[in-house]
């Protein structure tokens, strides 16, 4: 008779356990009048995204999205708005090897907390007396990718 040996290896866990928002700000710098003069083009739009990922304990990590984005009228360069936004979440990551886990905290935690992050940015705007600002859909296994070329060609 032959004896099994059973394996005592947990599966990888990952999940999302809390969602929230850290910081919101939204500046409306020349209202009422922006909302008086007409626009006869699109508005300038500068967006600038960050991710920020630290450790809460061995099996918990916090993600977060900093978001600021600055709209402008295109012809005089007069501010609509500035909105800026902290969305972050609190992911369960265990058993998960070391080599997959920065590719987690870069591509999948903020992958599933952006669709939030857009909607509260789109509200936001709305609330602010402008047109819900939509936000492109961001790819970040391409940024995740392109982050490690760049740090892998100044490495070498």
């Amino acid at each position: 008779m032959v004896e099994k040996k059973e394996e005592t290896k947990e599966h990888p866990v990952f999940r999302m356990q809390k969602m929230y928002t850290k910081d919101l700000s939204f500046e409306n710098p020349n209202a009422p009048a922006v909302y008086i003069t007409p626009q006869k083009q699109e508005p300038a739009v500068e967006v600038n995204l960050k991710l920020n990922n630290k450790k809460i304990d061995d099996d918990h990590r916090e993600v977060a999205i900093l978001i600021t984005a600055k709209i402008s009228t295109k012809d005089d360069n007069k501010v609509m708005f500035i909105l800026e936004v902290e969305h972050a979440g609190v992911f369960l990551l265990k058993n998960i090897p070391e080599e997959h886990l920065q590719m987690i905290l870069a591509v999948d935690c903020p992958t599933l907390l952006f669709p939030f992050t857009r909607q509260i940015v789109s509200q936001v705007s709305t609330d602010g007396g402008f047109a819900p600002f939509l936000m492109e859909p961001v790819n970040f296994m391409a940024l995740f990718q392109n982050a490690k070329k760049k740090k892998e060609e100044t490495e070498n």
